[in-house]
């Protein structure tokens, strides 16, 4: 499938690249259908690109990545929702806001994205933990992890650097923060 986008112009998705969202996003119930971006910078951050309205596009990280000890605690209806028998087969991922001053950068750790990697499903949760806000700063957290990164990086091809991609969604590491509430 060729989808026209706003951010990144024409990309071609495959099957295995395709993410359903049967409820779709807070504020976005229409948008059911998705994939994720690399953008192809260094930045770790990855974009959810709507497939039903190509204009419709968010960007999302890993909040482990700024928050280590991030946990998501699902009950066993979202459990069902998202056909995970082994919560060590889904993804998380935070919503973010960017405002023109990244610094100001926030992440909505109220209401992450989990993804059923095996399935290709997601479902935006809402926590129900009161610890979690929506918007919670983690530009210097992100910062100092792109720069433990780069310390340790022998070097990137120069090829890959700056071309957008969607990701197989197989090829998505488990993030290792989903919990059952049954458990």
């Amino acid at each position: 499938m060729i989808v026209e986008t706003g951010r990144f112009g024409r990309i071609t998705i495959t099957e295995a690249e395709e993410i359903r969202i049967p409820h779709g996003l807070l504020g976005f119930p229409e948008c059911t259908r998705f994939c994720l971006v690399d953008p192809g910078d260094e930045t770790l951050i990855l974009w959810l690109q709507s497939l039903d309205q190509p204009g419709v596009v968010f960007p999302v990280l890993e909040p482990k990545i700024f928050k280590p000890d991030y946990t998501v605690r699902l009950s066993g209806q979202e459990l069902r929702e998202l056909k995970l028998d082994n919560v060590n087969q889904s993804a998380v991922f935070s919503i973010l806001t960017v405002p023109d001053d990244i610094t100001q950068m926030s992440a909505n750790l109220k209401a992450p994205l989990v993804l059923n990697l095996r399935e290709q499903i997601g479902r935006q949760v809402v926590l129900q933990e009161n610890e979690y806000g929506i918007k919670h700063a983690m530009f210097k957290e992100l910062r100092t992890h792109l720069v433990a990164i780069r310390s340790h990086q022998n070097s990137r091809s120069p090829e890959a650097i700056g071309v957008s991609q969607p990701v197989t969604v197989n090829s998505i590491p488990p993030s290792l923060t989903v919990r059952s509430l049954q458990g």
